[in-house]
């Protein structure tokens, strides 16, 4: 299981570009759709743990559903899977291309790539509409709207949506405790 967790994760790692929200998807195809080893729900609650939790969303997905799976060392497997693939090519370009952006072929790969890594970037958030109350949508519009349009910090709206999660938790608890 620590082999296919290394491997699952090499592979996210080596063939994804365009940063962590890039990866996302193909988390998801591994960890729930090819391997089963999470439900969608529980996909959805690590991928929210991953954007609250300070560090890179991919490393911090990647740490989280190897933990969910096989512990610490699952944890560890999944995260050198995710960070070796960057860190050979950063390697290999500190090393050996300095002024790799001055090459045409280079630039004309990356501008290539880009409508696939903002594909890649929306099928997560389209996927996790699917299913959702129109009120939901229209609150995620509207805090997108904020943080795009009028500038307001995402981690203000964190914070409320941590809040907001506790004190909804707590007082549904309360609840069914006095429904008994």
């Amino acid at each position: 299981m620590l082999g296919k967790l290394f491997i699952r994760f090499l592979k996210i790692g080596a063939f994804t570009f365009g940063g962590g929200y890039a990866m996302i998807s193909l988390v998801e195809h591994e960890a729930v759709e090819h391997s089963g080893w999470l439900s969608k729900e529980e996909f959805g609650d690590l991928l929210s743990l991953a954007q609250s939790a300070p560090g890179p969303i991919a490393l911090n997905m990647a740490v989280f559903t190897g933990y969910r799976v096989r512990g610490f060392w699952g944890a560890v497997a999944a995260m050198m899977g995710i960070v070796i693939p960057s860190f050979a090519v950063i390697l290999l370009i500190a090393t050996c291309l300095a002024d790799f952006k001055e090459y045409p072929v280079v630039e004309a790969a990356f501008k290539g790539m880009r409508p696939a890594v903002v594909a890649l970037i929306a099928a997560p958030v389209l996927g996790f509409m699917r299913g959702l109350q129109w009120w939901k949508i229209a609150i995620a519009a509207a805090i997108a709207a904020a943080v795009w349009v009028v500038g307001i910090s995402p981690v203000w709206f964190i914070v409320a949506g941590i809040a907001f999660g506790v004190g909804y938790g707590l007082w549904d608890t309360r609840r069914r405790r006095e429904e008994r």
